[in-house]
């Protein structure tokens, strides 16, 4: 039956055959599609299940979708059974009505093109079809700062300081860091992700590893913005000195967190006995709107987080929701159902915590942009979510749970990748109207004026692997690109906001082509801007790509000239051939030393090895030299630090996600060294 699998494979959107990151055609083995065939819901070991996943396919909802996408001035095209014309009304979203005609052709029903964007209401034939018409870009840097070369910088939240922090970088610091980046000329400050980890849990605090892409990590509150100082200052007198103290180097995530929670359980006990109680109380009625708006959705997740609670601290721990009992394990299950009538005040914590949260990156984007910044925060939208979290348990049908995201073996990882992330089931896309995806876009972009979307290809497609599967035995699935790109900009215009994607790796040609034509900017990165001659020029770099010194995966410039990344893969056993590792990066040091000269970024002999802050001058210098009408560097090149902030490959053997810098969020940038490349910076022309 080899032949009917690869048939029913392809109609399901399973990549068979692929080229690899040496240019070496492969096929997805037998085995291993028909698993991938499984978990997406199309079982094909025997011919009974062959057949019947075929005709569940053909009754797909492809042709009965609940929104089509299209292009602003395009005509719209439904599939369709009839041959005759149908009459319909067009209700615009700005209320006005049409009455149309829609003609059939070559089996479809053709809507004439529609040049207002937004998304509008089609009924026709007992249907009601939302089409979604969509600017044919992203909003651009262009376009906010026509004819001008832009900078940002790069941040880490939980690395900033500020005095009252509880041991994480919060809102608070992340407000005195855009306003005095303002200061210094930069025009965006991009974050990792913030997206809601785990409460009960914070020793898992990997950032790309969300509980859900919906909703805040609650530990970077500010809830000064909410109840001001005074009440916070009141708040933490009553529970008393907690906490690390601000100097440690290392974030303790537990104890940190153990310190920042109470003073919001704190403030909480407080906001209900006398806020919730009072009538005419305007954060009263503002948080309970925020309730209201939050819908089923922040319902759902708060109830998720207390029950993670009530679980994880019970006498024999389950961490995972897949491991509860039956009847917890949706949000309209029975024991779930109680929970939530016995336990509303628990329920209600973790939606106050989501209030707060927002409330305080909605003051921060607020801020930046009163400072003077024209982009101001740019979020960051990890790939996936944990398949044993908030999203994963509420909104089953959203997802491909039986399927890990993950990357085939590549130059740097023989064996592939296994990210231990779920993600959207592409047909569960189409049949709920694309709304998962819609709420994760609003989730990214109603505090920020730019996201990044990490591993963008996955706009396209995704490599899953089965679960038990080695990384190796997956195939690509893919994803509906031309009406992802499309909401993805209609959104990018309806918040304002720019919109880079993350194509590092292992990318096919035409999928960076067809960003690019949507807005969409790439990422140049110096050590991936090279060829067998050495590190290209910043004028060959892309146009429209953010150029970066380093991201947070990779080595930043001080530590790649020392080779303290070589040193550091050595210790922990992921660096089998030092030295042959050593002699490469002493040719490349001189290969980058000689393309900085012929940039005109540096003049002189080449430093020593120990010598990198005349590297990190020059390396920014180089890299604002490019096109790009905007330059994004994080801040450890910023202050020359050799450390970057996580190591791939690495769990506890490498400090990731804990580093903090040295100095308070209002006075960091104030360093020479800072002041040296920031004025660099300034100087883009």
């Amino acid at each position: 039956m080899d032949d009917a699998v690869h048939k029913l494979a392809r109609d399901a959107g399973i990549v068979i055959d692929w080229v690899d990151a040496t240019d070496q055609p492969q096929r997805v083995e037998i085995g291993p599609l028909r698993a991938v065939l499984s978990a997406i819901g199309l079982p094909c070991d025997t011919a009974s299940e062959l057949e019947e996943s075929r005709a569940r396919l053909r009754q797909s909802v492809e042709n009965d979708r609940p929104l089509v996408t299209a292009t602003v001035g395009t005509d719209i095209r439904l599939p369709a059974s009839t041959p005759q014309s149908v009459r319909a009304e067009l209700r615009l979203e700005s209320g006005d009505a049409r009455q149309l005609t829609l003609e059939p052709a070559d089996g479809m029903l053709v809507v004439s093109a529609i040049s207002e964007p937004g998304y509008h209401k089609l009924h026709f034939a007992e249907r009601e079809v939302t089409l979604a018409v969509a600017p044919a870009r992203c909003v651009t840097v262009a376009d906010i700062a026509p004819n001008e070369k832009l900078y940002g910088l790069a941040v880490q939240l939980y690395s900033l300081r500020h005095a009252d922090d509880s041991g994480i970088g919060d809102a608070a610091a992340l407000t005195d860091f855009c306003t005095c980046a303002a200061r210094e000329g930069a025009d965006a400050v991009a974050l990792s992700p913030t997206h809601s980890l785990f409460a009960a849990d914070p020793g898992h605090y990997g950032p790309y590893s969300p509980s859900s892409r919906l909703f805040f990590n609650p530990l970077y509150a500010d809830p000064t913005v909410v109840f001001g100082p005074d009440r916070v200052v009141t708040a933490r007198t009553r529970i008393g000195a907690m906490g690390p103290t601000p100097c440690a180097a290392l974030i303790d995530w537990p104890q940190a967190a153990a310190a920042k929670l109470a003073l919001l359980r704190q403030l909480f006990e407080d906001f209900a006995a006398h806020d919730l109680a009072a009538p005419e109380s305007k954060l009263a009625a503002d948080f309970r709107a925020f309730v209201q708006d939050g819908g089923d959705r922040l319902r759902e997740h708060a109830l998720f987080e207390a029950l993670h609670q009530h679980w994880f601290a019970a006498p024999e721990p389950k961490w995972s929701w897949r491991d509860w009992p039956a009847e917890w394990r949706t949000p309209q299950s029975e024991g779930a159902t109680r929970f939530a009538h016995e336990q509303a005040r628990a329920v209600r914590f973790h939606m106050f915590l989501q209030w707060l949260t927002a409330r305080s990156f909605s003051a921060a984007q607020r801020a930046a942009r009163e400072a003077g910044m024209r982009i101001g925060l740019i979020s960051d939208l990890a790939v996936g979510m944990s398949p044993g979290g908030s999203h994963a348990w509420s909104r089953q049908q959203d997802l491909l749970l039986g399927l890990s995201v993950g990357a085939p073996p590549d130059l740097i990882n023989a064996r592939g990748q296994n990210w231990g992330l779920t993600a959207f089931s592409p047909r569960g896309l189409i049949a709920s109207g694309f709304e998962p995806f819609l709420a994760t876009l609003h989730a990214a972009l109603d505090t920020a004026g730019g996201v990044r979307i990490d591993h963008a290809m996955g706009l396209s497609r995704l490599w899953l692997i089965p679960e038990g599967a080695s990384s190796v035995e997956g195939a690509y699935l893919q994803y509906p690109l031309d009406d992802l790109l499309r909401l993805v900009a209609l959104e990018s215009h309806r918040h304002r906001a720019i919109v880079i994607g993350e194509d590092l790796g292992t990318v096919q040609p035409e999928f960076r082509a067809r960003i690019a034509q949507c807005g969409i900017a790439g990422m140049d990165v110096l050590w991936f801007q090279r060829d067998k001659g050495g590190f290209l020029p910043p004028r060959s770099w892309r146009p429209d790509a953010v150029a970066m010194t380093t991201t947070h995966d990779l080595p930043t410039v001080a530590g790649w000239w020392r080779g303290a990344d070589i040193e550091m893969r050595d210790t922990i056993g992921l660096a089998p051939d030092k030295t042959r590792e050593l002699r490469e990066r002493k040719r490349d040091r001189r290969a980058l030393w000689r393309s900085f000269r012929k940039a005109k970024a540096v003049s002189g002999a080449e430093p020593a090895p120990e010598d990198a802050a005349p590297v990190t001058d020059a390396a920014v210098a180089f890299v604002a030299q490019a096109p790009s009408p905007l330059a994004l560097i994080p801040i450890e090149d910023v202050l020359g630090l050799a450390e970057q902030p996580n190591l791939p490959g690495t769990i506890d053997e490498h400090p990731n996600w804990r580093r903090r810098l040295e100095h308070g969020a209002s006075e960091i940038l104030n360093a020479p060294q800072a002041q040296r490349r920031l004025q660099t910076l300034r100087a883009r022309k």
